[in-house]
């Protein structure tokens, strides 16, 4: 078989429909737009979302809350990860750099949290953005030291 006897399966390909072009071909005259009418005529082009009249369904469904542009999103960590982390990589100081390059956090903040049923086992020097009180105890607690960046 070579590249020039290739074909597309039987079927598989249709004819391309060819309007207006001539009584003939039976879909000449209207060209399958129907008589007169927006729809009928050149240029015509519809709103995005427009339903033909009806209400449309954005202005159907009610709105409610709102959302604060101000707001400050901050990506939790837990710290059983902290812990996993220290010890994969053999360190005490645990800062975005290292979060950043183990993949973590991306560019924006950070806030460490006490997931409850961890506990921490090194003593570890962490920087964040934020600590819960659970976070901030637990790391006091075995001697390890909170900085809080700005």
């Amino acid at each position: 078989m070579k590249l020039h006897q290739l074909t597309p399966a039987k079927g598989s390909v249709a004819k391309k429909k060819r309007i207006g072009r001539g009584q003939g071909s039976g879909r000449g005259g209207t060209s399958t737009k129907g008589h007169k009418g927006a729809q009928a005529r050149t240029g015509y082009k519809t709103r995005p979302h427009f339903e033909g009249g009806q209400m449309p369904l954005q202005r159907r469904v009610p709105k409610f809350g709102f959302k604060n542009i101000a707001r400050v999103f901050y990506k939790p960590i837990n710290l059983d990860r902290l812990q996993r982390l220290s010890e994969s990589l053999n360190t005490t100081h645990i800062d975005a750099g290292v979060l950043r390059a183990s993949g973590f956090i991306g560019k924006g903040r950070y806030k460490i949290l006490g997931n409850g049923n961890s506990e921490l086992k090194a003593k570890l020097t962490v920087a964040a953005y934020k600590f819960s009180q659970s976070a901030k105890a637990a790391i006091e607690k075995v001697g390890g030291k909170v900085i809080i960046l700005n």
